[in-house]
């Protein structure tokens, strides 16, 4: 290979790293029943956007909830980690890009309960939600906020 052709490969390599989004670089560990379907369904949605995940089947989900630091009342079905941040619950693959990208002082994001429409609650009747940035002390504010009446 030429110089200039070396150059130009290693700049274009460098390059296209920088433009991954900030998904790419980050695992998202999860932390789920293993009998629980919607679950799966948010993992893909996380796939989907490019983070790469590694799935914890576990039985006490509100236990590894707790030890995580996410309080029992903004709970669901899973729990994840990435980046130093715990998520709880069904959070748009969007939101934890944002959290990533801005880097707010907070415990996490969450997703409380299971609001039909969010990402691997597909339903044909859709409700609005909002994603909580969680504060490290448990306080929250609203981070997004999702659905028909979000606009």
């Amino acid at each position: 290979m030429t110089k200039p052709g070396a150059v130009f490969l290693t700049g274009f390599v460098l390059g296209a790293g920088l433009a991954l989004p900030a998904s790419a670089a980050e695992r998202v560990d999860v932390y789920k029943s293993p009998y629980c379907g919607c679950c799966g369904k948010w993992i893909d949605h996380i796939k989907a956007a490019g983070f790469a995940v590694r799935t914890h089947e576990v039985n006490d989900v509100p236990g590894t909830r707790q030890r995580l630091g996410m309080p029992d009342r903004l709970g669901s079905c899973h729990t994840a980690k990435v980046a130093g941040y715990v998520i709880e619950g069904h959070v748009p693959a969007a939101d934890i890009e944002r959290l990533i990208k801005e880097r707010p002082r907070a415990l996490g994001l969450a997703v409380p309960s299971m609001p039909p429409g969010s990402p691997g609650m597909e339903s044909f009747r859709p409700v609005p939600y909002e994603t909580l940035l969680v504060a490290q002390d448990g306080s929250i504010r609203v981070f997004a906020k999702h659905g028909l009446e979000a606009k």
